[in-house]
């Protein structure tokens, strides 16, 4: 909502592509390393998009972001992976799963864990860790088998948008066929709902298995949420703002045999979370604008320019961090660790700031340091959600 608002008060316009028949074939450029390009040929009628041969000179920046590479490394990897290589189909499958995502899922499996069991009393001074360990392995695998399933899944059907904007995944780059990629898709989507069905309660498995779908219609047609913003921005906050941090707190809740009750703990990280993948939605298409429009994927970056988003999308998560400090500063004494609440949402806000002022929007090695910082800072959250 705070990022229509903001593209309704500046009166943005859609990009209006200019078309060209020309040829029966577009060469399109790819980003990859320092700013260099490569062309891949794309049929026309997916949406004609004009070349450029603008190129950037190699960046001054030298922090490592998704999408750094050595095209000759890949070629390297691809070749051994092809040949049989063990190590380099595991690199691979590691590469499958898309391991930011992954983290985020980790980090908020433990700090939901660690919340629900301080928010418990006596939870911590007699465990039984016995059961509860065990649970909690079983369960944060079950939730990196629903990670695995939604961002494989997109990969496949994605294959050749990923080979303009995203070259370096393992589908897209050959690393990983196309048969093997299916056979981890179906394992996870199918061993992971068992898992959940059998080791937690009902209602559990069926936000697991409603992650799931939401995950499976935003790539695959003919729904594919995705190529429309809003509907994508709304799935992705769905999973991985409300029903993983919702899902996880009640699991561990369920687990130690205490009732589940919206603290004003638990109530916070679910809005702020669910804001800050909303935005997380929007800013992950800025470095894709190129695919994106060749393809007739529509977002919000392909629509107004990468500028605009990524200053809107600051503008956002800036509110959310005012909310986090007028949640603090309103709640009775006691509700929240003043030191944490305030001063670790003022360091972030303080950081997306310094962030964004760093931010050069025509750089594509820029724009995806952007969208590591952002997060860094969703990681950063989740430290602070067991403090606070």
């Amino acid at each position: 909502v705070c990022a229509l608002l903001l593209l309704r008060v500046d009166g943005l316009q859609a990009f209006q592509p200019s078309f060209s028949t020309s040829s029966t074939t577009r060469s399109l450029p790819t980003w990859q390393r320092h700013g260099t390009i490569r062309s891949v040929v794309v049929p026309t009628d997916a949406m004609s998009y004009p070349t450029t041969t603008t190129t950037t000179s190699k960046s001054s920046l030298s922090m490592s972001v998704e999408g750094d590479f050595d095209p000759e490394a890949l070629e390297k990897a691809r070749e051994e992976a092809q040949s049989g290589s063990v190590k380099a189909r595991v690199k691979a499958l590691y590469k499958f799963t898309r391991p930011h995502t992954i983290r985020g899922t980790i980090l908020a499996s433990f700090a939901g864990t660690t919340r629900a069991l301080l928010d418990t009393p006596g939870a911590l001074t007699n465990p039984n860790w016995g059961i509860m360990l065990p649970r909690a392995f079983v369960g944060m695998f079950a939730l990196l088998l629903g990670n695995a399933f939604i961002v494989g899944i997109n990969q496949i059907y994605d294959e050749d948008i990923d080979k303009m904007n995203k070259p370096f995944l393992p589908v897209a780059s050959g690393e990983m066929s196309k048969r093997f990629a299916w056979l981890a898709v179906v394992f996870s989507g199918g061993v992971g709902p068992v898992i959940v069905k059998k080791f937690f309660p009902p209602l559990l498995f069926k936000l697991y298995s409603f992650g799931l779908f939401l995950g499976l219609v935003y790539s695959v047609p003919p729904i594919r949420t995705k190529q429309n913003p809003i509907l994508a921005g709304l799935t992705i906050a769905t999973v991985r703002g409300f029903l993983l941090n919702f899902g996880v707190y009640f699991a561990v809740k369920d687990a130690v045999g205490a009732a589940f009750s919206w603290s004003p703990k638990v109530s916070f990280i679910a809005r702020f979370m669910t804001m800050f993948a909303s935005v997380i939605a929007i800013t992950k298409d800025l470095p894709d604008v190129e695919g994106d429009k060749a393809y007739n994927i529509e977002t919000f970056a392909t629509k107004v320019g990468v500028g605009r988003i990524a200053k809107g999308a600051t503008v956002c998560l800036m509110v959310n961090y005012i909310h986090a400090l007028a949640t603090g500063l309103l709640a009775k004494p006691g509700t929240f660790k003043m030191i944490p609440m305030i001063g670790g949402h003022l360091a972030g806000a303080a950081i997306l700031l310094a962030r964004f002022r760093q931010l050069e929007p025509d750089s594509i090695k820029s724009i995806k340091l952007y969208y590591k910082h952002i997060w860094d800072l969703f990681y950063m959250e989740y430290a602070l959600y067991t403090l606070i």
